[in-house]
């Protein structure tokens, strides 16, 4: 079987918040819903076919706000992989709280949709406005609830902490938030001033370094209490319930990337590994869907790529599963990796950071790069 997870780009936003980068366009009267959606699933069968894909462990419907399509968008999606999606695949759905509230999301979970990231980032209404961020926390708590009464039982909720004026305090009290409403799964992490963002162009006041390590600390241990395992830089999660779809990424798993600007990672039958990409625009997308920019990922290059989202992982990754999903012999990680495990920043059992190695994560990356 010839497995490969899913990414379907959604570029769509009710407006551009001024921290991101990713590839997203405000919605403007005309935006072409069902034409893009067209463009999807004719993108989506070729990759289909061109890679021979018989098994998709997990889809991840992602922007943009993917919310701002309808349930049948999804379910069409969904109808398009058939066979190929596997029974128990975890198929994820990102959403603004500001987008949901009033939303069909029993629609959602009729469609195929099993998992649901929403888009907090933060409970403080005040910090939310300095985000540029359409909802406010009564918006989060009310979506949330909808969800769970909609038969979602996985749910992620994605924060940030570091943000314009946020003190310690503020930051924890956010996370309290969060996991008073007991989600599987959290998503914590610092905000940071991506180029050419609104935010790079005109920074905020953002906390120093100490308040930083202070917010750090603080939430480590009120997940930690909370039963939340910390299994990824910045991913924490009740047992058994970690992102599948992300994971499969941090150990170098397939995927095919649909949809403007997506990117997928394809190992060859020939052995060679593929990264391809779309057109980022949605207009040049939707005049060619299936036009797909490759580029081969060298043999040198290979362990780099591989130990840079690996050791991300708590766990890290098996030797065995270095050499699956490369096809190189664990030889090619020396004389790195003997030199990590002598300074005991590295594990010798397994491809993983030990705790002080945890800390000086961009250290160690960086030496295979």
């Amino acid at each position: 079987m010839n497995e490969a997870s899913l990414y379907v780009h959604l570029p769509w936003c009710v407006r551009k918040c001024p921290y991101c980068d990713f590839n997203s366009h405000p919605l403007k009267a005309g935006t072409p819903f069902d034409g893009y959606v067209d463009a999807l699933v004719e993108d989506l069968m070729a990759q289909l076919e061109d890679y021979g894909v018989d098994r998709v462990p997990t889809v991840f419907f992602g922007g943009g706000t993917p919310s701002l399509f309808p349930p049948e968008a999804f379910a069409r999606l969904l109808e398009t992989i058939g066979g190929r999606l596997m029974a128990d695949a975890e198929v994820t759905m990102e959403a603004n709280p500001g987008t949901t509230e009033h939303g069909p999301l029993n629609g959602y979970r009729q469609a195929g949709i099993n998992r649901i990231s929403f888009g907090a980032q933060s409970f403080d209404d005040e910090r939310l406005r300095a985000l540029g961020r359409i909802h406010d926390s009564r918006a989060i708590v009310s979506s949330f609830d909808l969800a769970r009464a909609a038969g979602f039982h996985n749910l992620n909720l994605d924060l940030m902490y570091g943000l314009p004026e946020q003190d310690r305090l503020g930051a924890l009290s956010d996370l309290a938030a969060a996991i008073a409403l007991e989600p599987e799964h959290i998503s914590w992490y610092q905000l940071t001033l991506e180029p050419k963002t609104e935010f790079a162009r005109r920074p905020p006041p953002l906390p120093g370094d100490l308040i930083l390590d202070a917010m750090e600390q603080g939430g480590y241990e009120l997940l930690a209490r909370a039963g939340y395992d910390r299994y990824e830089v910045s991913a924490f999660s009740r047992p058994g319930a970690g992102a599948r779809h992300n994971v499969n990424y941090w150990t170098f798993g397939d995927y095919l990337g649909v949809g403007a600007g997506a990117h997928g990672k394809h190992r060859r039958m020939d052995g060679c590994t593929v990264r391809t990409r779309k057109a980022h625009q949605p207009r040049l997308y939707l005049s060619d869907p299936t036009q797909t920019e490759q580029a081969a990922v060298t043999t040198e290059q290979l362990p780099g790529e591989f130990m840079l989202n690996a050791l991300r992982l708590t766990e890290g990754a098996s030797l065995e599963r270095f050499e699956a999903a490369t096809g190189l012999p664990r030889s090619s990680l020396e004389p790195v990796r003997t030199r990590q495990i002598q300074a005991e920043l590295l594990r010798e059992d397994r491809l993983a950071a030990t705790q002080r190695g945890y800390r000086l994560l961009d250290t160690l990356i960086a030496d295979y790069l």
